[in-house]
């Protein structure tokens, strides 16, 4: 038989939290690359724009008009792209979760070091384990749009297939 303190439920509760913390940090991290590579393209792609187009001012030739067209467009694409993608918006989503799990993360390990003083009862353990669990999902419960992945599949670990058994 499986048997669960509530003290190893508090633990639990805590690694998935500093799990979670790790995920969107690392998620953040991937997404402030993406964001400065994005920029860096668009900011190339327009000088490139902008050079054809003086070039296309001091020569003449169907050309250089053509190679403005394409190279504004391209910009423009990619421009377009970037801004639909909502990588900022997803940043900061990720950082406002890596914030505020980071201070979840911390009154559990205040709670679970004054379990080990001995200075909590069972009763205010129960409290604060809840208000702690309250306080986790009222983070996820409107963090990211409804266009954004939140990651569950990576924050919550496989839950067994009730049907196969």
């Amino acid at each position: 038989m499986f048997s669960l303190t509530i003290v190893d439920h508090v633990r639990l509760d805590s690694e998935q939290v500093d799990k979670n913390y790790m995920v969107h940090a690392q998620s953040a991290e991937r997404m402030v690359r993406a964001v400065f590579a994005c920029r860096i393209g668009i900011i190339a792609l327009l000088a490139i724009a902008a050079s054809v187009a003086l070039l296309s001012l001091l020569l003449t030739g169907r050309g250089y008009q053509i190679a403005t067209l394409v190279t504004c467009t391209v910009a423009l694409i990619a421009f377009a792209i970037y801004a639909v993608l909502g990588l900022e918006a997803r940043l900061y989503a990720h950082r406002a979760f890596v914030h505020r799990l980071w201070i979840v993360s911390e009154r559990y390990r205040s709670l679970l070091a004054e379990v080990q003083d001995g200075k909590v009862d069972g009763t205010a353990l129960l409290q604060r384990r809840d208000e702690l669990i309250r306080d986790v999902h009222a983070i996820y419960e409107f963090g990211f749009g409804a266009d954004q992945a939140g990651h569950e599949s990576v924050r919550l670990q496989a839950l067994p297939d009730k049907r196969a058994a």
